[in-house]
């Protein structure tokens, strides 16, 4: 299995163009983060963990010439934005693209995506089958994907995991039965937002302790605010076995 990085970044704290501020400025290509987006390749089969607002750059980035499903853990526009660009993989691959997630993100995918649930379609929408998961395993395209339920402030959020990849963003509490199912985790994918105090992130302090709980051979953070600092900067803070995520960075499992 091929895990490759697509963004690493949040619309959390955005600055405005021509911010002075050290990240912005900064000419080290792991500080340029677009939203956080995970893809897959496994079985000659390739899939996306949410489709935030650069889903388009990111897979013409990556030149990924098929897609075979989308995987969204809530429905907070940063996770699922881009999802209009699937049309592309529809023209190509002559059908429907399938998206799973919970029931209440897939009913926020129809609010926003309605044009693409209408009885009579517009020419070129975007072909969309809508597979509601819950807490159980499923499968997908021949592969077994386990949920991971976390808690982002009040709102239920899944993580995913794949063999010994786990993933896990905009979090910021991980329930005991969580915890359990991420045992033998071998990459690990976690959200650090910054170094301050967030209502519904895990801080870079909270992250590091929840990855040393886990247990992981190697954990990437990811969902990272410029407010951080550089990535060379925050490297040099981080224990052994973690390190900052950067967009386009890809692993083998």
């Amino acid at each position: 299995m091929k895990v490759t990085l697509l963004g690493t970044g949040t619309s959390q704290g955005v600055p405005v163009i021509g911010c002075p501020c050290e990240v912005c400025q900064s000419m080290d290509y792991r500080d340029k983060r677009l939203r956080v987006s995970v893809l897959i390749q496994l079985n000659d089969k390739t899939l996306v963990i949410d489709t935030g607002p650069d889903f388009r750059q990111q897979m013409l980035s990556e030149q990924v010439k098929r897609l075979d499903a989308v995987l969204l853990t809530h429905s907070h526009k940063d996770h699922i934005a881009g999802l209009d660009d699937v049309r592309a993989f529809n023209y190509l691959q002559k059908n429907d693209m399938p998206v799973y997630g919970m029931q209440a993100t897939l009913k926020q995918v129809e609010t926003e995506f309605y044009y693409a649930f209408e009885a009579e379609k517009y020419p070129g929408t975007p072909q969309i089958k809508l597979n509601v998961i819950d807490e159980n395993e499923f499968v997908v395209e021949g592969i077994s994907v386990t949920p991971l339920p976390v808690i982002h402030l009040r709102m239920p959020v899944l993580g995913f995991r794949i063999g010994n990849f786990s993933y896990i963003t905009d979090a910021n509490q991980i329930p005991d039965k969580t915890y359990q199912q991420l045992e033998g985790t071998e990459v690990l994918v976690l959200n650090a937002l910054q170094k301050e105090s967030h209502p519904s992130h895990f801080t870079l302090a909270e992250a590091i302790e929840v990855a040393k709980k886990i247990g992981a051979k190697q954990t990437y953070f990811t969902h990272i605010s410029h407010k951080m600092g550089t990535h060379k900067s925050i490297e040099k803070e981080l224990p052994e076995s973690i390190a900052l995520g950067y967009d386009g960075l890809s692993f083998t499992l």
